[in-house]
């Protein structure tokens, strides 16, 4: 399918788009249909999703740092989290960024066939990760109703877990509408907010790396 496959107009809303004037109204039809960043809704819905969830990260990281300084023992009767899975995931979240990066400058620019390359290489990645999760509860060394301590690691990376699922469905869904059709522009601005929250889920996993696996070897 190709660029001008796309239904409806095939040009994003550009700071210089204006309205034509037609006596007391404004004649809106020759405007674009769609909008990328702070102009289009989904972007101040994805922003508004980022900011709740954000802050029931930081709460959750608190709440772990508030039990360790009341704790005599850290992790209380079990030994740290194995690092190699939790590592491993790290690299590959790293280099996640890079498809998703070119996901959004395709997108923004109407190329549907590296649309359709890059989210599929940035989807690949994303189920890569989420087998290697499975891995890592399995070396976290303590079950979530062990203690305290246990449940604030199990529900960090429970929470993450299921962010990544969300993203990696709404992947697997635009994939799909990619290559099935029929497409509108708007469907260019979903793969551009899909990247972002993406960018949101990386950001977010390197300081709950650092609290699971590195915390509780800081004496």
């Amino acid at each position: 399918m190709s660029r001008s496959a796309i239904r409806t107009n095939v040009h994003p809303i550009a700071p210089g788009d204006e309205a034509p004037v037609r006596g007391d109204a404004l004649d809106v039809a020759a405007l674009p249909s769609y909008a990328f960043s702070h102009r289009s809704l989904t972007w101040w819905g994805t922003a508004g999703l980022v900011a709740i969830e954000s802050t029931v990260f930081a709460l959750t990281i608190i709440s772990y740092f508030y039990l360790r300084g009341h704790a005599t023992q850290w992790p209380p009767g079990s030994p740290p989290p194995e690092l190699l899975w939790g590592s491993l995931n790290t690299v590959v979240l790293l280099v996640s960024v890079i498809p998703n990066f070119l996901v959004k400058r395709a997108a923004m620019r109407g190329e549907l066939q590296w649309v359709r390359r890059f989210l599929g290489m940035s989807l690949a990645l994303s189920l890569i990760f989420l087998a290697l999760r499975i891995f890592e509860f399995k070396a976290l060394n303590v079950r979530w109703d062990t203690d305290a301590y246990g449940s604030a690691v199990w529900l960090l990376l429970g929470f993450h877990t299921v962010h990544l699922l969300t993203d990696t469905y709404d992947s697997i869904v635009l994939l799909v509408l990619f290559f099935t059709g029929p497409l509108e522009g708007k469907r260019l601005v979903d793969a551009g907010e899909n990247t972002d929250y993406w960018y949101f889920v990386v950001l977010s996993w390197i300081p709950i790396y650092l609290v699971i696996y590195w915390a509780p070897r800081l004496h």
